[in-house]
């Protein structure tokens, strides 16, 4: 018997999981009748009847529900096969794929990157600066061979190395009425609309996690941007606060452009880390990255 068609189980899969062929069909972006033609011929080469279909969906019959646990299977070791192959051919061709969150990207991964490609003349990076969210996705997918994220969250299928500790802190432009004082309560900044990063921000999930700890609503956002620049340009040009990595703003700090508000019994320390998949080992260009980055206890 040939092998089945790895894309036809996995419109097969879907069809499953989503109870339907049309919207199988719709999520792999491919005409109705063309996937149900798909699944029909994979039946026939199987010989097996795969779905029971009816005016209210569809439905794997009993023998269909033993395959799609095979087909999953087989699935993911395709899956492995190709993430296997794309890093040995970054590897051979000497380009490292980094995703990178966006303030590891901006203010620290620059001069590790610089010393990284001075030493290794004949090597490449390409980086993909989303937030720890999206990088996560990526390396998981095998997309990147590396991964640095912000982020808090437990991360069980990856292994990690801290590369930097960072302190978020509450900046507001010259002039706003928060520097008059001597700072703000965690109820003030609560209930003051904010400039805050994107959901799936490292820097948002850390600032909604301290706050919850303390037994707070998530902080009310009047601006939300998708890059930790975009943050520090809106508060310096606005009247709003925000809650940012130090490591971003230091700069602003230091030439006045932005004043950093003390916020009493409110304190958000993290680890930035990198990450990859427990399942494989780092190819030697990560490796070699990761050699010259201070590995923190």
């Amino acid at each position: 018997m040939s092998y089945p068609d790895l894309g036809a189980l996995e419109l097969f899969l879907t069809a499953t999981r989503l109870g339907s062929v049309s919207q199988a069909a719709a999520a792999h972006r491919i005409a109705q009748p063309s996937a149900s033609s798909r699944i029909t011929t994979l039946e026939r080469q199987l010989g097996i009847k795969l779905l029971e279909r009816g005016p209210r969906g569809s439905v794997p019959t009993s023998e269909g529900s033993v395959v799609a646990g095979w087909a999953e299977n087989l699935l993911r070791v395709a899956q492995e096969l190709t993430t296997g192959v794309e890093a040995l051919r970054a590897s051979r061709t000497g380009q490292l794929r980094v995703a990178a969150s966006f303030t590891i990207a901006e203010y620290l991964l620059p001069p590790w990157l610089d010393k990284f490609l001075r030493s290794r003349p004949d090597d490449s990076v390409a980086l993909d600066v989303v937030n720890s969210t999206h990088v996560l996705e990526r390396v998981e997918a095998g997309q990147a061979d590396l991964g640095f994220i912000e982020s808090p969250d437990p991360t069980p299928t990856m292994r990690s190395q801290t590369v930097a500790v960072d302190e978020l802190v509450t900046v507001v432009r010259p002039g706003h009425p928060w520097t008059r004082g001597a700072g703000v309560s965690v109820d003030t900044l609560v209930s003051t609309p904010l400039v805050l990063r994107e959901q799936g921000s490292g820097t948002r999930a850390s600032l909604e996690q301290a706050l919850a700890a303390l037994g707070l609503d998530a902080p009310y956002s009047v601006l939300e941007v998708g890059s930790t620049s975009a943050v520090r340009s809106a508060v310096r040009n606005g009247s709003s606060p925000t809650v940012v990595s130090g490591v971003a703003v230091a700069a602003d700090l230091d030439a006045g452009t932005l004043v950093a508000v003390p916020v009493a019994g409110l304190s958000i320390r993290r680890r930035l880390r990198a990450v990859w998949p427990r399942r494989r080992d780092l190819n030697p260009l990560a490796q070699a990255l990761l050699d010259q980055i201070p590995n923190l206890p």
